[in-house]
């Protein structure tokens, strides 16, 4: 029984990794922490977790968590606040699978142009990118996981296949993201508000998007070159989910039965990647609450391109759920271990 602490549980990612691991056979949440409710029962915070869950938020203390016995922590926190905790934890031998956006990218100078300064750069360099569907064989031994942020699982996972494979070119990427409200974390702000957001769309952060350089980083890995892409963000009055949506340009004489190949071919075993086949595309609405990612792609041979769109549940295979599948791994667990959740539909 793995002996398990989130670090900033009464976020939306937080008190979903509190939801998946309440189900996870073979884990044992012993400390969940939280600045802002701190000393405060979590059912009395979270209502739907009464006769589920009966512990008190504490605020952080690595000491605590060792006397506790904690095996792995979740840091669900902002960047910046996790290079707070993350290397203390480190130094008591907790492993770590941080959920912010400090330690993914292993340039440090390349994360301090788009954050802030890196306190802790020798860690980010170290750290493991947990996205398992690229870098699995690297997850299992790591100390800390750097996991992906949302929108970057969303659109890696669709071009990997051709990526690997050589099928389209690298340069000329064109990727369009909508993303639920809840991506913008819990905080209270203006742009979050109901009416800011109901029916409403709009795109923002164009071209200056903090993930673009975690998107660039992982398809540079896949394609073996540096590799620039056009990024746009949108936001949608939804709850949860996101649909990206990605234009590549073909290389010449790839055909229809390549691209399909491809994609057959590279998650033949993947156990939360699932193919949509008979002219169907992907839909938020049929992974909300799960760990799936839905990929489907069109060929377009009048202007050479492949189209391929996926869905995920920004909360789950975008944070909470890609966390635990990596804590799985790390521990040599099922992959599905506390994920084998049918996804929510209507």
């Amino acid at each position: 029984m793995l002996n398990v602490a989130v670090v900033g549980a009464t976020g939306y990612t937080g008190v979903e990794l509190v939801r998946l691991l309440l189900r996870h056979p073979q884990v044992k949440i012993a400390a969940l922490t939280s600045r802002q409710y701190a000393n405060e029962h979590y059912a009395q915070i979270f209502p739907s977790m009464a006769g589920h869950l009966d512990i008190v938020c504490t605020e952080f203390d690595a000491e605590e968590l060792v006397k506790r016995k904690v095996d792995i922590v979740f840091t669900a926190v902002p960047h910046k606040t996790a290079m707070e905790v993350v290397p203390s934890l480190l130094e008591h031998n907790i492993r770590v699978v941080d959920l912010s956006a400090d330690y993914r990218l292993r340039d440090v100078a390349v994360y301090e142009q788009w954050y802030q300064p890196h306190t802790s750069p020798d860690l980010a360099k170290d750290a493991v990118y947990g996205l398992p569907e690229l870098y699995r064989s690297k997850i299992g031994a790591a100390k800390l996981v750097a996991n992906p942020g949302c929108y970057p699982t969303s659109i890696a996972v669709a071009l990997a296949p051709l990526l690997h494979e050589g099928l389209i070119k690298a340069d000329g990427l064109i990727l369009d993201s909508k993303s639920g409200a809840t991506g913008a974390g819990r905080s209270a702000k203006t742009s979050g508000l109901f009416c800011e957001v109901n029916e409403g769309f709009k795109a923002y952060a164009i071209a200056s998007h903090r993930h673009t350089p975690e998107i660039e980083q992982t398809l540079s890995d896949l394609s073996g070159a540096a590799v620039k892409v056009n990024f746009t963000p949108h936001l949608l009055p939804l709850n949860r989910g996101i649909l990206s949506t990605c234009y590549a340009l073909m290389k010449a004489g790839v055909t229809r039965a390549q691209v399909d190949a491809a994609f057959e071919t590279y998650y033949a075993s993947e156990p939360f990647v699932r193919l949509c086949h008979g002219g169907n595309l992907p839909n938020t609405a049929y992974v909300q609450g799960s760990n799936f990612v839905d990929l489907g792609w069109v060929v377009d041979a009048r202007t050479e391109r492949v189209i391929v769109v996926s869905a995920i549940d920004n909360l789950v295979k975008g944070a909470a759920g890609q966390a635990i599948q990596n804590m799985n791994i790390m521990y040599g667990l099922d992959e599905s271990a506390g994920l084998a959740v049918v996804p929510l539909f209507p």
